[in-house]
């Protein structure tokens, strides 16, 4: 892509803009760089439709995890504005009722002990087990749930929870796409991004080494250049 374009960044669970932080100003000189807001809708349909509402007419777009989701329902609403995708460690299978229980008792857990609490209990599958005494990654982790609290974290787990099996619409997606995991991933592990990839006609998988679920804060350089190529190919 020669043009400047705009990247839409999407954020996961209890992740703010700091968790694109890298990318921002990796590629500023190429992009203008927008992180959306998804605290404010229990819903991915609200979500998507929000941060639709806020994008220019076209745009690239990127998600992690939770961003993933709402990625695939941003195409689904409007697959001619989306110029390029880019999945970062996701899934494209809604959760089976196990998880869903999961998660709400996590946030029966954030309700009782605070949401600094639940980001602890989620700490050994977001980054990869040799970063868990790197004490400026913790913190930035811990602080990104702090910032978003409870009654954001609230809604964008109903808002997972009620997500779609989205494997039947990787086949539709027709934009350049990469996908993107770290190799120890624990959340979403490299074989549900191949599954992403093969499913998407034309993606590129980048599988990073020595890299958790969180990788554009574990490995932002490896991240940045898959994103640069993505974005100039």
């Amino acid at each position: 892509m020669t043009a400047r374009t705009t990247v839409v960044l999407v954020p996961g669970l209890l992740c703010t803009g700091a968790l694109w932080a890298p990318q921002v100003a990796a590629l500023c000189d190429i992009a203008d760089c927008v992180v959306a807001d998804h605290t404010r809708h229990d819903s991915l349909v609200r979500i998507a439709r929000s941060i639709l509402e806020a994008a220019p007419e076209r745009f690239a777009l990127a998600g992690l995890s939770m961003g993933g989701y709402i990625a695939y329902e941003i195409v689904r609403q409007a697959p001619e504005r989306v110029e390029r995708l880019a999945l970062l460690d996701t899934g494209s299978r809604a959760d089976p009722p196990e998880r869903a229980a999961a998660r709400r008792d996590l946030v029966a857990t954030a309700e009782r002990e605070g949401v600094r609490r639940a980001q602890e209990l989620l700490m050994p599958v977001l980054i990869h087990p040799a970063r868990l005494r790197d004490r400026p990654l913790v913190d930035t982790v811990l602080q990104m749930g702090a910032d978003t609290g409870l009654e954001a974290f609230k809604r964008q787990q109903e808002a997972i929870i009620g997500r779609p099996d989205n494997r039947p619409l990787l086949a539709s997606i027709r934009c350049p796409t990469l996908v993107v995991v770290g190799r120890e991933d624990a959340l979403t592990p490299p074989e549900l991004a191949r599954e992403i990839a093969d499913g998407i006609p034309g993606a590129r998988l980048e599988i990073i080494p020595d890299c958790g679920h969180l990788s554009t804060l574990e490995r932002p350089e490896a991240v940045n250049r898959a994103l640069r190529a993505w974005l100039t190919s």
